[in-house]
């Protein structure tokens, strides 16, 4: 069977990779005994990482349509990306080193599953990079008085971190629906996470 494997294309995990995810649905997981405060954690971080992309989003939008000025655009806008992008390096980089292989040993059925979710960190990195290098076309415009200088940066910019941030969503939903499962088959503590 084939299947898109672009975090671009994609729109969830194929079926054969879901079997732990229909014994444990989504709707079930706040509730389940098996969810531990590693677990709840690492949710909580992914949630994270949605609500600052969507305040990213949020006030760049308003930035391109005049609601804020270029200084205070700059003056809030710029931390909260340094923000976001370093603990969105630092998260993947946890997870690759220590939480992928555990899972990866656990359940070998999911290997697969796992290698697509480490390429989908390597793209999002490289979508990082370019993100920052626009960004930084940016901010260099902002002190300048050259609105359409300005406009084009922050047009371009906004491209590539919707493409970062629309392929990061897509990333946590398919990374949730393969990892959670696993935690609550297995168990924190048996699984060697708490």
């Amino acid at each position: 069977m084939t299947y898109a494997t672009n975090l671009d294309d994609r729109s969830g995990l194929p079926e054969e990779w879901l079997f732990l995810l229909k014994d444990h649905p989504r709707e079930i997981w706040t509730s389940h005994r098996n969810l531990g405060p590693m677990t709840e954690f690492w949710l909580e971080r992914h949630n994270g990482f949605r609500r600052l992309g969507g305040m990213l989003e949020g006030l760049l939008s308003k930035f391109r349509e005049d609601q804020i000025r270029a200084e205070q655009f700059g003056g809030r806008f710029a931390p909260l990306l340094q923000q976001f992008l370093s603990e969105l390096h630092h998260h993947h980089t946890i997870e690759d080193h220590h939480y992928f292989p555990v899972f990866m040993a656990a359940e070998k059925r999911l290997l697969a599953g796992f290698e697509l979710l480490e390429n989908d960190h390597e793209l999002i990195h490289h979508r990082i990079e370019t993100v920052i290098r626009s960004a930084n076309k940016l901010f260099g415009q902002l002190g300048t008085r050259d609105r359409d200088s300005i406009r084009r940066a922050a047009d371009s910019f906004a491209g590539v971190s919707d493409t970062l941030i629309s392929g990061l969503i897509r990333h946590l939903e398919d990374e949730e629906d393969l990892i959670v499962p696993v935690i609550l088959d297995r168990g924190e503590r048996q699984l060697g996470l708490s």
